[in-house]
């Protein structure tokens, strides 16, 4: 893995304090952030990897489960049918935007599954298997990880299925 060393910042927030507690291995890379384009498209350019290994992590509510965690490639779209299937509910939806820092702790573009208010069930695509390196945030907006994705679903405790759909 190659990384702008100008990039690399020590900022510890609790998502790389929970990597250090599991002794997982981690790069820390910091952007400039644009608050009007928090796409992860955006965030790939600015930390240069392809949006493909830039995963966003996306707070839904499910009738029986309740807030559960969906992370999915930059460039896809979440399955909402295989979302509800996987976490054991009849229907999933989107957490409103204005409720997302209530239930997770985080605002947008800087939502992580590694560290939230409360352990929520996660759900990884498959996708994320397929790489080498993968960047999720860090738990601010400007600070992203970059870690092995088994590393990343063994610390998050994630089901592995293919929740995504199409590339956007």
């Amino acid at each position: 893995m190659v990384i702008n060393q100008s990039k690399i910042i020590t900022m510890k927030t609790n998502a790389v304090r929970i990597l250090d507690n599991l002794n997982i291995k981690y790069e820390l890379v910091n952007y400039e952030v644009d608050p009007e384009d928090l796409t992860a498209e955006t965030v790939a350019k600015k930390v240069g990897l392809p949006v493909e290994k830039v995963f966003k992590t996306l707070a839904l509510m499910g009738e029986k489960s309740g807030v559960i965690l969906a992370v999915i490639a930059g460039d896809a779209q979440l399955d909402l049918k295989a979302a509800a299937k996987i976490s054991g509910n009849k229907a999933v939806e989107m957490v409103p935007l204005k409720d997302v820092q209530k239930h997770t702790g985080y605002i947008r573009g800087g939502v992580t599954a590694l560290a939230c208010k409360k352990d929520y069930p996660v759900y990884v695509d498959e996708d994320m298997l397929y790489h080498d390196v993968v960047s999720v945030s860090a738990g601010v907006r400007g600070t992203q990880i970059f870690l092995n994705p088994e590393d990343y679903v063994s610390a998050t405790k994630a089901t592995v299925a293919q929740i995504a759909i199409q590339k956007i």
